[in-house]
């Protein structure tokens, strides 16, 4: 018998665990009879947890101890919290965020905790590895928490999986055809992706994806409680009351994905006023339409990033439980020319597809390739501040690229790595993840070589790896931690911004190279002019060259100093063969004079 891999979906609404059992990925149904378990956790004053259905009963009497979406917290800084969590969010002594004294990664841990107590309780054996599913969009700092969750839980996660590839599995992209590819739309309580899929040869790839980790249904829960605060003269609210009505905006929600109006209706919600209000589902597509417009931007980048057009996809397949509004479903059929394929569970086609790359690595089903990409480009800052690109955006993962660098100053002794994440061409556009610095011998400038090698892992995890060619001493630094200080809506900036600045950034990077090559080379010049080793044929060039550059630098432009540089290295050519040829001579002369 193969070792058991539990598959988890450790959503922001609601988690769900799954297995393979006699061939068969089937998901576990807890004590209730349901399969899907609401993310929330009970945190009693006593210590007491509880999670699932069991801790929204308490939110009844005691709503600030309840917590919901503490996915949105993971891998996250205290800036980046938004300012209407359900629950209050303290500062922890390491400056990050703490919910009722816990962390987010514990929280999830405690969630976790309970899909592994379910899967053992059915199964009536000990489990202890599993697959865990996150957004595609999450960040490294975001992976690894989820990692640590299931550590804390007592897990040992083998694989950290993308939530839409997983809904490609359990959708079942291998059995369209030789080659077939499917775009996946995943709106869940509180990220969105859209993935690209292809199925070719045996192996699953990704060809692109793009999102938002901060995207999601809770997001138009708030919106629903801000209309009807606006629309009943209500005024600010915090605590205990507005945790009541954003569980009453989620259930209204829901209801107008089947009824045409609902009313939000909330007695005695700060224990003195009650709240009703008629919303209707017309009232509530006009209130979403921003928000789904939010996710057709991102499908269509995706697309732009594959080269696709939606004529070129076999299906477009909705997963998360957002995916049940009626104005999400039209949206989506508009966009991509096709209705969606809805055959799948919402709330469960990613736990099912854990449960199938589970089953996989378990060897208890046929083998599957999977092949995932990394969303945002990975290099390090070079010498005049440009940004390195060592692995692209949208690369397949797992991969590792590297280069090779030198020293840029005479006695140099170590070289700082920064190791950055972004799409510009200048370091100062992108955002650091982590720097470390490599130390070696005192040498001439050039003379040091040190080769950085970036490895990205198929959990998305990146290790950085410099290595001083000279010694053969390597410094190696795993990017678990480093979170970038920025929210989900810079990431999609980042992105369209290296679109909208692609010429000045360009423009930037050519006169950074150029003024680069033009201080290095005037004093060269200067100094083979004063010793008068330039024949008089060709020294009104250089000098005239020279001056050129000299005016092209104070300038400030990009093209006319590259052009510049350009001249005064074609001035110079004749006179520096020259000089290499006479050096050249001068060694052979002493090695013949002293044999």
């Amino acid at each position: 018998m193969s070792e058991v891999i539990l598959g988890i979906d450790l959503g922001t609404t609601n988690s769900a665990v799954g297995l393979v059992d006699s061939g068969f990925p089937i998901l576990l149904a807890n004590e209730e009879g349901h399969r899907i378990t609401p993310s929330a956790i009970y945190v009693g004053s006593d210590g007491t947890v509880e999670v699932g259905a069991k801790a929204l009963r308490r939110r009844a009497l005691e709503p600030e101890r309840v917590v919901t979406s503490i996915k949105r917290l993971m891998g996250r800084r205290m800036h980046e919290v938004e300012e209407n969590f359900p629950v209050p969010v303290e500062t922890g002594v390491d400056g990050l965020p703490r919910v009722l004294g816990m962390t987010p990664e514990a929280l999830s841990a405690e969630i976790l905790k309970e899909m592994k107590r379910i899967a053992e309780w059915r199964m009536g054996c000990g489990i202890t590895k599993a697959v865990i599913t996150v957004p595609a969009y999450f960040h490294d700092a975001q992976r690894a928490a989820t990692k640590r969750a299931g550590e804390l839980a007592g897990l040992e996660v083998v694989r950290i999986l993308n939530e839409p590839t997983a809904a490609a599995l359990a959708y079942g992209l291998d059995k369209l055809g030789d080659r077939s590819r499917v775009a996946v739309y995943d709106l869940g309580g509180g990220t969105f992706d859209l993935s690209i899929l292809e199925m070719q040869d045996g192996v699953f790839q990704v060809l692109a994806t793009h999102g938002d980790t901060l995207l999601g249904g809770d997001d138009l829960d708030a919106l629903i409680l801000t209309q009807v605060m606006e629309s009943t003269g209500l005024s600010e609210i915090s605590g205990a009351a507005r945790v009541r009505l954003m569980a009453e905006a989620e259930r209204v929600k829901l209801a107008l994905s089947t009824d045409q109006e609902a009313v939000f209706r909330v007695p005695f919600y700060d224990g003195n006023r009650s709240l009703e209000e008629t919303i209707t589902r017309a009232e509530l597509e006009k209130l979403a339409a921003p928000w789904i417009g939010k996710t057709l931007r991102h499908c269509k980048q995706a697309m732009a990033d594959a080269a696709l057009k939606p004529e070129h996809l076999n299906a477009i397949v909705l997963v998360g439980g957002s995916t049940r509004m009626p104005a999400v479903r039209r949206a989506v059929a508009e966009l991509f020319s096709r209705e969606p394929d809805i055959s799948q569970h919402p709330d469960e086609a990613i736990a099912l597809g854990a449960t199938i790359q589970g089953g996989v690595m378990s060897g208890a089903l046929r083998q599957i390739i999977l092949l995932d990409v990394t969303p945002l480009s990975l290099g390090i800052e070079t010498f005049g501040g440009l940004m390195n690109v060592l692995i692209p955006r949208n690369t397949t993962i797992p991969c590792k690229a590297g280069e090779m660098f030198t020293n840029a100053a005479d006695g140099q002794a170590a070289m700082r790595v920064r190791v950055l994440q972004g799409e510009r061409e200048m370091a100062k556009d992108n955002w650091e993840l982590g720097k470390f610095d490599v130390a070696f011998s005192p040498s001439p400038k050039g003379q040091t070589r040190v080769g950085v090698q970036f490895k990205i892992d198929e959990n998305g995890i990146l290790e950085a790896l410099a290595r001083d060619v000279s010694t053969g001493i390597d410094t190696v630094v795993r990017i678990e931690s480093a979170a970038v200080n920025v929210d989900d809506s810079a990431v999609e900036a980042m992105i369209s911004e290296s679109v909208e600045y692609a010429f000045e950034d360009m423009a930037e990077r050519v006169f950074t190279e150029a003024r680069m090559k033009a201080e290095e080379l005037l004093p060269a010049v200067e100094a083979v002019l004063n010793q008068g080793l330039a024949e008089e044929g060709e020294r009104g060039e250089i000098e005239s060259a020279t001056a050129a550059v000299r005016a092209a630098l104070k300038q400030g432009a990009a093209n006319p100093l590259k052009a510049a540089v350009q001249r005064l290295d074609a001035a110079t050519e004749a006179l520096a063969a020259r000089l290499v040829e006479q050096a050249l001579d001068a060694a052979l002369d002493r090695r013949l004079g002293g044999e």
